[in-house]
């Protein structure tokens, strides 16, 4: 099973060469992290988590940078499971796994880790296999050049949550601690989302706000309550809760937020903007 590009040459570039200088300009630009990290050779277990975001590279690139920095610096793990939203609406279920197979890049092909989507699958109450969520999805797609800029050494288990709620968050927090628990191999989560979609530059600032203070203080539940109690248009939340339940059961108590901010910093035009964020979840 071979997952070909869906968003090459639109969300970021097919050329090899243009995409690699697109993600050095991620890291190097006056909104990006400052520098290019240097991989890691081990990888340290303290880092379980990190969110993203996955517009356009020109968009959210520079934010990303910031996660991906902290990811690279700790080190990559065997597997790197990526839990994304479901924007086409296609797919069944509630939690959609891409079980088995390669996913193309212009930067080369990542493996799916089988066996551990194997182990997911039977730990899960909601999870199942679906390729159908996945085929034309963006938000896992365009984390995996990050990634491939630094090694080609890793494994990916893609996770679309088709119903982001405390439920399916619980259930999925829960089966991957239970799957890690039957391995011998190291993973490592990556939460993919953006923050508010189309409204003010202020309003998307307030709104922001919110969230990003429930995910550094890991308050899963309030993060889900806030997001519907103040109609916060933050598409990947149940990716974030997820991720927050998990490293709270591996001992990471608080998160950090490491960059914020929206399309029109980069646009100029700020009547209507996407806001993104950054962030890690380590323990000390």
């Amino acid at each position: 099973m071979l997952r070909k590009p869906a968003v090459a040459g639109s969300f970021y570039y097919s050329n090899p060469k243009d995409l690699e200088e697109s993600i050095e300009y991620s890291f190097l630009c006056e909104s990006g992290v400052g520098s290019i990290p240097k991989l890691n050779k081990s990888f340290n277990s303290n880092l379980k988590g990190i969110m993203v975001p996955h517009a356009g590279y020109i968009y959210s690139g520079p934010v990303a940078s910031y996660g991906f920095s902290k990811l690279v610096e700790n080190g990559f793990p065997d597997t790197f499971i990526i839990l994304c939203p479901n924007h086409t609406g296609f797919g069944s279920g509630y939690v959609s796994v891409f079980d088995e197979g390669m996913w193309e890049t212009p930067l080369g092909n990542v493996e799916v880790d089988s066996d551990l989507a194997d182990i997911f699958i039977k730990n899960s109450k909601y999870a199942d296999v679906d390729y159908q969520a996945h085929y034309r999805e963006h938000s896992i797609e365009v984390e995996l050049p990050f990634l491939q800029y630094f090694s080609d050494d890793f494994k990916i288990l893609p996770i679309c949550i088709n119903v982001q709620n405390l439920q399916t968050s619980l259930d999925i927090a829960y089966s991957i601690r239970e799957s890690v628990e039957e391995i011998s191999s190291s993973i490592l989560l990556i939460s993919s989302t953006d923050l508010s979609h189309f409204l003010s530059q202020d309003t998307t600032l307030i709104k922001d706000e919110i969230v990003l203070n429930d995910i550094a203080n890991m308050n899963h539940e309030k993060l889900l309550d806030d997001v519907s109690k103040y109609n916060i248009t933050m598409c990947g939340y149940g990716t974030v809760a997820s991720n927050i339940i998990y490293s709270k059961e591996c001992g990471v108590k608080k998160a950090d937020i490491l960059k914020h901010q929206t399309s029109g910093d980069v646009s100029g035009d700020y009547s209507s903007v996407v806001g993104y964020g950054a962030g890690v979840f380590k323990s000390d």
